[in-house]
């Protein structure tokens, strides 16, 4: 009877385990991670569960949560990732983020979006409609033609008239 509850309370004791993110393979239908769970313990294939719509990829060094089903590490899935360098920090309250690495993010504020981008950001879209006033700060580039300070058309007499088509 004590051998059967203390396999009980090892396998208790084993269901829900903390560790870090070795390695992740990304290629197939379920994204396997290998994580370190304790001083001598590495554990390969796990598959990480998350939620519908959301993907990441975990870099090395993340913390991982393992849920062993029964207490079975044969049987565990990572159910959580975070990383405690790259989290962006002081959100308020109710608001929410999506960051990675790079220091790249989309904010939903109390007050707006806000989106950084650290190279281009790129809209694929049929249409795209935006209904506010709008400021650019840069270059805009409208079917390849600049349109900024210095863009001018030629063959147009200043005054009320109107300027035909770009060509």
């Amino acid at each position: 009877m004590i051998d059967a509850i203390e396999r009980l309370y090892r396998r208790l004791l084993y269901t829900v385990r903390r560790g870090r993110l070795l390695l992740a393979d990304d290629s197939g239908p379920a994204q396997l991670l290998q994580a370190g769970l304790g001083a001598n313990a590495t554990h390969d294939n796990l598959p990480r569960l998350a939620e519908y719509g959301f993907q990441s990829m975990p870099p090395a060094g993340a913390d991982v949560v393992v849920l062993c089903l029964g207490g079975n590490a044969s049987d565990a899935v990572v159910i959580a990732t975070g990383h405690q360098t790259y989290r962006l920090r002081n959100l308020g309250a109710g608001e929410v983020a999506i960051s990675d690495d790079k220091g790249q993010r989309v904010h939903l504020t109390a007050a707006g979006i806000h989106i950084v981008a650290v190279g281009t950001l790129t809209i694929d879209a049929t249409a795209l409609q935006v209904n506010a006033n709008t400021t650019f700060n840069g270059t805009v580039t409208a079917n390849g033609h600049a349109i900024d300070q210095t863009h001018r058309h030629s063959g147009v007499t200043t005054g009320g008239s109107n300027t035909g088509a770009v060509t």
